[in-house]
């Protein structure tokens, strides 16, 4: 029998809760203060709101709300069968910060889920106090290495048999999602995963319906390419940036280069800064959790 939602209901210091955005329902992990400057962490592939757990506590410890979602298609959140497009994720979250009673948020996203806060920044920068973004270049600067720079490509190879049907689904879930561990292992810096991570990503990704969910979003990129609405996106995405911008990258960075990093401050109409952490892979937030803490911290305090 796969997995069912309550896997991802992990105890700690964090308090569980759902809220209704955009449509949709999602599951979040809270901790700090409830009269506390929100803090809105989104999570990227393979992974769901506990790899935050680090941070949860840091922040939360310091004074701030902060909150980790499931984000739409992962986890205990809602997993319909449609709104993996850059626009209804950004309008997830632009919800999110509104539902939890703020109307702004320092908002930190990772991987995946940094690519959503550069597109909500952008599309509803009225919501967004500060960005921190780990692991994910601007998303005009990502489609430059993807075009021009070899090396990001071949690093990038999984994103083609992600857009086949059903056999990267198959592939996530065989061997109870031995799969998830190998891309975590492969992205990451040595000696990451431990077997705690590993074994709770894997158990996430068999809930029904998350594996699908989760490639729908690398499937949505690419197919926006030549439709309108992605041709659109990325005329938007032009606007850049006006919030604060700190940007956090490894240098062992396996999935997206550190290379591929520079130069998103071009579209950071305001203060912009970019740390490239030393022996640190893909997952900077797990691999080197104090610094990255500590680097938020100053961030939003500023």
């Amino acid at each position: 029998m796969p997995p069912e939602e309550s896997v991802v209901l992990i105890d700690g210091p964090w308090t569980h809760r759902e809220v209704t955005a955009n449509g949709a329902r999602f599951h979040f992990a809270e901790h700090g203060p409830a009269d506390g400057p929100l803090v809105l962490l989104l999570h990227g592939f393979p992974e769901f709101w506990w790899s935050w757990r680090h941070q949860l506590s840091a922040l939360g410890d310091a004074g701030f709300r902060v909150v980790a979602p499931d984000l739409r298609g992962y986890g205990g959140s809602d997993k319909p069968p449609r709104g993996y497009d850059a626009y209804t994720l950004s309008a997830d979250v632009a919800g999110m910060v509104r539902a939890l009673g703020a109307r702004e948020a320092h908002l930190v996203g990772h991987d995946w889920g940094g690519l959503l806060a550069w597109s909500v920044a952008t599309l509803h920068p009225e919501v967004v106090r500060s960005l921190a973004v780990l692991s994910m270049p601007h998303p005009l600067r990502l489609r430059q290495a993807l075009m021009r720079d070899p090396a990001q490509m071949r690093a990038s190879a999984y994103i083609g048999f992600f857009q086949v049907p059903k056999l990267p689904e198959a592939r996530l879930l065989r061997n109870d999602g031995a799969y998830v561990e190998q891309l975590l292992a492969d992205w990451g810096g040595p000696d990451f995963p431990d077997a705690e991570t590993a074994a709770r990503c894997r158990a996430a990704m068999q809930i029904p319906a998350a594996a699908h969910c989760s490639l729908e979003w690398y499937r949505w990129a690419v197919r926006s390419l030549t439709r309108p609405s992605g041709v659109r996106f990325l005329r938007l995405m032009e606007r850049g940036v006006s919030a604060p911008v700190l940007q956090l990258h490894g240098s062992l960075d396996g999935c997206l280069l550190a290379s591929s990093a520079h130069g998103s401050g071009n579209w950071a109409r305001g203060a912009y800064e970019l740390q490239v952490l030393d022996g640190v892979g893909h997952f900077p937030h797990q691999e080197a959790p104090e610094a990255v803490s500590a680097a938020l911290l100053a961030h939003a305090r500023a």
